[in-house]
């Protein structure tokens, strides 16, 4: 049973499909051939080759997680401004979580837009773009959310389920999170840029903590201390502050 979202576009034109190679794939299809709305919404239950950040893949077991996609028209962004949209996203993703976890400190939002509670990733985010001229034309969202997978090969992730002990309707909790990607969407379009950006750095997994880091291969010690416009992360390394763009540096 496919639940419709209460929101003004995002999720009003839904595809739910038993299985396919990618949402993201999908999505880009359905712009090609002109058939998607602002707000098209691909779901699926089993992705064969999920994509996720810095060329990964996405694995996650059939029929227990929520592996989507949301195309959105950002016509209103220019090409140097995608990050904001990464953060809208991010903070949906956040927002949604919270209503499900309650306001713990553990949940966060690790750079530059995966969800992590405590140590442990929830789920992630591929954005992908194509642009008009200096203009954002379309944005295809990809999402990856573990809700009811209970074994990982990886002991970084994590589910809801397992969070919580129960399970989830996966159609609810698809509702419920477009209805929080469309109210951040909506806070960027309305420019409020500002509140966006302070959010995200409230809720970034890390921030102002001193850690370790991966930097050309090797390990150095370094404090998050703020995310540039442009996305990349600034990082306070002794007495020198550096940028770094996302295939530059990885938190150990």
């Amino acid at each position: 049973m496919v639940v419709t979202p209460q929101t003004l576009f995002t999720g009003q034109q839904l595809l739910w499909l038993p299985a396919c190679a990618s949402t993201n794939t999908e999505a880009q299809a359905l712009i090609v051939q002109n058939r998607a709305s602002d707000g098209c919404t691909v779901i699926t239950d089993f992705q064969t080759a999920g994509r996720g950040q810095r060329g990964n893949q996405w694995e996650a077991a059939p029929a227990e997680n929520l592996m989507l996609s949301v195309v959105w028209q950002p016509t209103f962004l220019a090409a140097a401004q995608q990050f904001l949209l990464s953060q809208a996203v991010a903070l949906g993703l956040h927002d949604w979580a919270s209503a499900l976890l309650g306001a713990s400190p553990k949940l966060k939002l690790k750079w530059p837009n995966d969800l992590y509670y405590g140590d442990q990733k929830l789920g992630g985010v591929l954005i992908e773009n194509s642009l008009s001229g200096t203009k954002i034309q379309h944005s295809v969202i990809g999402i990856g959310l573990n809700i009811n997978q209970q074994q990982f090969a990886l002991p970084t992730a994590t589910s809801l389920s397992q969070l919580t002990g129960r399970a989830y309707a996966r159609e609810v909790l698809a509702a419920r999170l477009l209805e929080c990607l469309e109210r951040r969407y909506l806070q960027l379009r309305a420019g409020q840029v500002g509140q966006l950006r302070q959010a995200y750095l409230q809720a970034l997994y890390r921030y102002q903590e001193t850690h370790l880091f991966l930097v050309e291969g090797r390990q150095v010690s370094g404090q998050i201390v703020g995310v540039e416009e442009d996305g990349r992360l600034a990082v306070a390394v002794g007495n020198e502050l550096r940028r770094f763009g996302m295939q530059e540096i990885r938190h150990l």
